[in-house]
């Protein structure tokens, strides 16, 4: 969102005494311009719940998420976590502030973010010559529009556009990115070109 615009929907919740929840899923890992200022820092009425997640930038298998709220919601929220689950497990809550305390978190994403560009850059540049790619500054995954036919590609391992919609869409793929060594990428994309139908790329 542009900043008009978000300083507009910060506008429209004090007019409406609302509460707006951020999901800053992927931030961490964005290849282009600077990083956004999360909606949160822009709040002066205390009226955003920032929302976020080690899952991408660690490991799914920690389970561990935090979220910044205004100091107002902070007792109702902690009555709800009680009666959700008490609290999270605490071993491994010590071990990640020590790991964020002494830098290695930064450091962490700052060597991940170089290695997720890469690949970006590589399935980016495959999409936008065999068809009509989303433009995306960051996140793990990349989307274009146009004829694609995953079951010509067997060993590829895509999701088709429509799937992420509710309704009806255009045709297209969505290719993701995070688990896949960038040396095995060009092999992917080469077995890729049979669902396309277009000239193949030299990779």
């Amino acid at each position: 969102m542009s900043l008009a615009r978000r300083t507009a929907l910060l506008s429209w919740a004090r007019q409406r005494d609302a509460v707006v929840i951020e999901d800053d899923y992927d931030s961490e890992f964005r290849f282009e311009d600077r990083p956004l200022e999360p909606l949160q820092s822009l709040d002066r009425s205390g009226r955003v719940i920032y929302v976020g997640s080690f899952s991408k930038t660690l490991a799914p298998m920690l389970r561990l998420g935090f979220l910044v709220a205004p100091a107002s919601l902070q007792p109702a929220l902690r009555v709800a976590k009680q009666l959700t689950d008490w609290h999270s497990e605490t071993t491994a809550q010590a071990a990640l502030a020590r790991f964020i305390d002494e830098g290695l978190l930064a450091r962490h994403v700052r060597r991940a973010t170089r290695q997720y560009a890469a690949r970006h850059v590589l399935i980016a540049a495959f999409l936008r010559e065999h068809l009509d790619l989303v433009p995306s500054a960051a996140g793990l995954h990349l989307c274009a529009k146009g004829e694609v036919d995953p079951a010509r590609a067997p060993e590829v391992a895509v999701e088709s556009l429509p799937s992420y919609y509710a309704g009806p869409s255009e045709q297209g793929v969505v290719l993701g990115y995070g688990g896949i060594p960038l040396e095995r990428i060009g092999e992917g994309l080469r077995r890729l070109i049979p669902a396309l139908r277009v000239r193949p790329l030299s990779l």
